[in-house]
């Protein structure tokens, strides 16, 4: 008798800790359910992840930079850059190609002028994503809100382009060493088209009610950035990490679309006093791994910390991959 009690009590402390566990996961389930981050929030986030990306990848950096030319306007420097963006939350994605080309010009023995392009042609896409419905750019939106929505047929682009000047100025005295600073100027245009989503409200008073959710618009932008790269050398390689920080000017409200049982309402939520969200100041670090001989670079640094950072500063951003490589004569 006194061998089955204490069997049976052990029995049922194991019965107590699995139930205990069995309701914590169901807890944690819960609030990362109710955390999760609303359509228009991430509608907001993945073309501005998608900014970050190119501000980046931009072809700023090169620490052989006098070394090589030709007389093409005098002696220059060409580099021509490569990369492909991938951003993604819940199943929605940005992703695509980005492709920009820059020339140098030296001025004097430390200073250089820079003139650079940019084009980015990403496609958005998604299908059964679910998540709350929001839009606080159209406050007087008849639906119940936020609600527990599921969204599909996104198929659109995102297109970033645009063109800048830098000024650099390299130095080799100092703590820093062999370094280069950097100042500039930009000009961007983010094109959203066909940025739509259909969705069904699953809970609450407005259950059932179908519609469409879109976000095209365009955003232009004239961004200032400043950096710095400390680039060193061993034999045939040159390792060069980098810091930029760059802000586009003006911050934009978020503008919107959204259609249901009866209404059509178009809206920007800096006109409606919910605030201006779109265009975020930017810090980036990279790390240029570059084999002289062919002048050819790969941002290893860029790769680690866009993955690792972006999704922290941007919530609800589960990834964000970006591969870029660089090409200089």
């Amino acid at each position: 008798m006194s061998a089955v009690a204490p069997a049976a009590s052990a029995m049922n402390q194991r019965h107590l800790s699995a139930s205990t566990l069995l309701i914590a996961l169901g807890l944690w389930s819960a609030a990362a359910s109710a955390a999760q981050e609303d359509i228009e929030f991430v509608a907001e986030h993945l073309p501005e992840v998608a900014m970050d990306n190119r501000y980046a990848t931009l072809p700023l950096w090169g620490a052989s930079f006098g070394e090589s030319g030709a007389a093409f306007f005098g002696q220059h420097d060409l580099a021509a850059q490569a990369g492909f963006s991938s951003t993604r939350t819940g199943n929605l994605t940005i992703e695509g190609p980005l492709l920009s080309a820059a020339l140098r010009w030296p001025l004097g023995d430390r200073w250089s002028l820079g003139g650079f392009v940019f084009y980015d042609d990403l496609r958005l896409s998604g299908q059964n994503d679910r998540r709350p419905l929001q839009t606080l750019f159209a406050p007087s939106d008849p639906l119940t809100r936020p609600a527990e929505s599921l969204f599909v047929g996104l198929d659109g682009t995102a297109t970033d382009y645009g063109a800048g000047l830098s000024l650099t100025l390299r130095g080799h005295d100092g703590w820093l060493g062999e370094h280069q600073w950097i100042a500039g100027l930009l000009w961007q245009q983010l094109r959203l088209h066909d940025y739509q989503l259909d969705y069904e409200v699953l809970e609450g008073p407005s259950a059932g009610a179908t519609g469409q959710i879109d976000f095209d618009t365009h955003y232009s932008f004239v961004t200032p950035f400043f950096g710095l790269a400390l680039p060193r050398r061993y034999n045939d390689w040159t390792f060069s990490p980098h810091v930029l920080f760059a802000l586009p000017l003006p911050r934009r409200g978020m503008v919107g679309h959204i259609t249901g049982p009866g209404f059509d309402l178009h809206g920007d939520t800096a006109d409606v006093g919910n605030g201006k969200h779109f265009g975020d100041p930017s810090l980036t670090l990279g790390l240029d791994l570059t084999y002289e001989p062919l002048h050819l670079s790969l941002d290893m640094g860029t790769t680690f910390t866009q993955w690792f950072l972006d999704p922290l500063i941007h919530r609800g951003v589960d990834s964000n991959l970006v591969l870029s490589a660089q090409w200089r004569y």
